[in-house]
């Protein structure tokens, strides 16, 4: 059984067990969140519909938190002495998937 989950703008493909790297969801390590799914898929039985979907959950439970790769930019102006550096370093939310529920 797997689950497409829809978090931080971007979708993933979850099953139970699965630990994975998403966008910072604000929650402490520890805490339980939960998702509505996109897909259901158990087996022969796909729920794709809002209203088979509506019972449907994903659970997961919150790892803890790492950062991204450092990202490096330099932007200048030619002919006026304009010149800027800056940085950037993504924060992510690190879950592990405890329980997929399908509608029953």
């Amino acid at each position: 059984m797997y689950a497409v989950i829809q978090t931080g703008g971007k979708q993933e493909r979850v099953a139970e067990g699965q630990q994975l790297r998403v966008e910072l969801l604000g929650e402490d390590p520890g805490s339980e969140v939960t998702f509505t799914p996109v897909l259901v898929v158990d087996g022969d039985t796909v729920l794709a519909t809002p209203a088979a979907l509506a019972s449907a959950s994903v659970t997961a439970r919150v790892v803890g938190e790492e950062l991204g790769p450092k990202i490096r930019g330099f932007t200048y102006k030619n002919k006026s002495n304009q010149r800027t550096r800056w940085g950037h370093r993504q924060r992510y939310s690190t879950i592990k998937v405890t329980g997929i529920t399908a509608a029953s």
